[in-house]
């Protein structure tokens, strides 16, 4: 399943926030900076900020302060930028608030995230777009045991967006855990189809087989996970599933 940091510090390198940033040169040179140089960028945005930089200003400040890890601070700069865009009736303001959410559940402040992403959710208009924001929403519902909530937010994001391999993938993995083995295959395969060799979908395969009793078959997905994306948190799960369950000799 996605991952909140990672696809966080991913923005830093191809961000897209204000329609009109003013001075679209600076803006540029600042995201740059934050995704190479964070700790100059940060005094850089806030002095930007104090000279009116509004909207991009805040928004450089959040991608710095996601480049470093820091989420507390990610996330007020991040809300500010939101509510700021909402005022000037920026059209990005509901991806804002979007990023906003996606800080907070790396920040693990799930109910902050959960109004964030609410409050995009309202905002966004296109059905990819809003596909995206309830599978993040349903991340903020797991993490705070909405489960029936988290079900609902998913079965709606695959219906508006069903080339999105997210919401499959998470559904899936929510079926399984609820001993729904059948509907997560169904899930799993469908998330496959769509994202053939991603790490993550290849750890949920097998994650499922595993659940069937097909060990074997977990084991080659497990593998494929770990082979994928070395280091990553989808391969060190495979790494440590394929080690607490060895093939027999």
């Amino acid at each position: 399943m996605k991952l909140a940091a990672a696809a966080l510090l991913a923005l830093a390198a191809a961000p897209a926030a204000a329609a009109d940033p003013g001075d679209p040169a600076r803006y540029r040179a600042c995201l740059e900076t934050a995704s190479r140089e964070p700790d100059a960028a940060i005094p850089e945005a806030t002095k930007w900020l104090g000279a009116g930089g509004g909207v991009p200003a805040r928004h450089c400040l959040a991608l710095a302060y996601l480049a470093k890890r820091d989420f507390g601070p990610a996330v007020l700069a991040l809300e500010a930028a939101a509510r700021a865009a909402e005022a000037a009736r920026d059209p990005h303001a509901p991806e804002l608030w979007a990023q906003a959410g996606n800080a907070a559940l790396a920040g693990n402040d799930a109910n902050r995230a959960l109004g964030y992403l609410t409050t995009a959710l309202d905002g966004a208009s296109r059905p990819e777009d809003k596909a995206e924001v309830l599978i993040d929403r349903a991340r903020a519902h797991l993490e705070l045991k909405h489960d029936p909530a988290a079900r609902a937010d998913l079965s709606e994001a695959v219906r508006l967006a069903p080339a999105n391999p997210y919401g499959w993938l998470l559904r899936g993995t929510l079926a399984r855990r609820d001993g729904n083995l059948k509907a997560a295959e169904t899930d799993i395969l469908e998330a496959a189809r769509l994202a053939p060799g991603d790490p993550d979908v290849a750890l949920e395969s097998g994650n499922v087989a595993a659940a069937q009793g097909r060990l074997d078959l977990a084991r080659r997905a497990w593998a494929a996970a770990a082979a994928a994306a070395p280091g990553s948190p989808a391969a060190t799960a495979a790494d440590a599933a394929l080690a607490a369950n060895p093939a027999k000799p």
